[in-house]
């Protein structure tokens, strides 16, 4: 596999349609990163494909663009399966794949993911659908319930394959890949190349090409700092890093999901509001998670890296490693979430003297040595308690009720009389949707929600922190 340098082409140069030029150009893709830019020639002229790349570096649209190409409007059979590790990056890739479609009217996009009810989904599959996006073990599910027919399949896309291994879906993919016409067209992205890669694309990829971009990050962009601790001062550590440096938004990388839950409450104890993001939530409890990290109503947001997989936060200021992996890979992951695109970011590392052969290796890997500061440098940069800018407000009813993010915007800034620039994501899910507004508002917002009418409804609005709160 050879590493791939980019002059950062235009998207003009590849044989897509005028409509689709049109559209690339409308939402800013002028330029191709290095990973469309390797990929691109190759997938538009029908050949498989295995390229290493990590999160962030444009895959999405490296896959779309191939299979939006060979899609059939007037078919509305599942033409296109792209397989994902979790519910959130299947959300994020449906989302990228509706954006890219929307030049062709009528192109029908569904996401089949666990953690929802089967019956929505088998009904929008009988009304049809030209790509299905999911986890492999929903997709499963709908294949042996001949619920899914993957008969008139052309593209099957493996995104993220090293994390959908990791996660223990080897034997579902290929029950999945076994069902799908040999004839298909397969496109595998993954940010690692464990051996698990390789047998599992001679399996069922036919002369695939291979690409790679590079995953180390620009040494300008992410400034590390490592703090020595011992097993005393290691959770209070944190705290101090975060009043210190104030990130508007940081996630802090645990081992374990003890150590996930422990450092919610210290960190609480310092009035620093945190949320824990680990195996052993419900999926509702995860999606609130997400949510409120995502529309940055939770300014630190504690995981463990399974947890994590799949989680693309933009605008993230920090990474902080509370624990050393044992891995060193999965530390340049962990780092790598941080100084995105243009912006910078800090990734701040505590050690203890039992750790020092991780940070060994780590130093190896990244072919540097470690920057160490101590932690009696660190003092609150503000007496102002670390609070996020913005409040999750959660209403009740959701896609049931045929609610559209559109539904809500218009009544705050109508009836409501809320300027739009005080309003952030709204996020419908099945039941429920979740406003992010600016907190000066926050309250007046669910107040005034209470009093008047959505698409033609009552409804009724809490702070989602007090909902989680009650529940407790």
């Amino acid at each position: 596999m050879t590493a791939f340098q980019a002059s950062s082409p235009s998207f003009s140069t590849l044989p897509l349609s005028p409509a689709m030029q049109d559209t690339l150009q409308s939402l800013g893709y002028l330029s191709m990163t290095p990973i469309q830019a390797a990929s691109l020639p190759l997938t538009l002229a029908g050949h498989d494909l295995i390229a290493q790349a990590k999160t962030g570096s444009g895959k999405t649209a490296a896959f779309t663009l191939p299979l939006l190409n060979r899609l059939d409007v007037k078919n509305l059979n599942v033409q296109a399966l792209v397989l994902c590790p979790t519910r959130e990056l299947a959300d994020q890739v449906c989302q990228e794949i509706r954006r890219l479609a929307r030049s062709e009217a009528n192109i029908k996009v569904i996401t089949l993911c666990g953690g929802s009810t089967m019956r929505p989904q088998i009904e929008s599959l009988a009304h049809g659908a030209h790509i299905a996006v999911g986890t492999p073990g929903r997709i499963m599910d709908h294949l042996e319930r001949g619920t899914l027919d993957l008969g008139a399949l052309n593209t099957l896309v493996l995104d993220e394959a090293d994390r959908m291994l990791d996660m223990g879906f080897h034997d579902d993919i290929v029950y999945v890949a076994r069902q799908c016409p040999k004839d298909r067209q397969t496109l595998l992205f993954s940010a690692t190349y464990p051996e698990g890669i390789a047998k599992l694309s001679a399996q069922f990829l036919r002369q695939p090409k291979e690409v790679k971009v590079a995953t180390t990050h620009e040494a300008n962009k992410i400034r590390q700092r490592w703090y020595e601790v011992d097993r005393e001062t290691r959770l209070d550590a944190v705290a101090q890093l975060l009043l210190h440096y104030r990130p508007t938004s940081t996630i802090a990388f645990c081992n374990t999901k003890q150590q996930c839950r422990d450092l919610v409450d210290v960190l609480s104890a310092h009035g620093i509001e945190a949320i824990a993001l680990h195996g052993d939530l419900e999926q509702r409890d995860r999606d609130q998670v997400l949510i409120q990290f995502a529309n940055r109503s939770a300014s630190v947001l504690v995981a463990t890296d399974v947890a994590a997989r799949g989680l693309d936060i933009a605008q993230l200021e920090a990474v902080i490693n509370v624990d050393v992996t044992p891995d060193p890979e999965i530390h340049i992951h962990r780092i790598g979430r941080t100084g995105r695109g243009d912006a910078e970011g800090w990734a701040l590392n505590l050690a203890s003297m039992d750790e020092m052969g991780r940070v060994g290796n780590i130093e190896l890997l990244q072919g540097r040595e470690s920057e160490w500061h101590k932690l009696s440098e660190l003092t609150p940069a503000s007496n102002e308690p670390l609070l996020p800018p913005i409040v999750t407000i959660q209403i009740l009813g959701g896609r049931k009720e045929k609610l559209r993010p559109g539904d809500v915007l218009g009544a705050l800034t109508g009836e409501g009389g809320f300027q739009g620039s005080r309003i952030g994501k709204i996020n419908v899910t099945d039941f429920h949707t979740y406003v992010a507004m600016e907190r000066s508002v926050a309250a007046k917002a669910v107040s005034q929600l209470n009093k008047i009418n959505v698409k033609g409804k009552k409804t009724k609005a809490r702070l989602l922190k007090d909902v989680i709160q009650q529940e407790r």
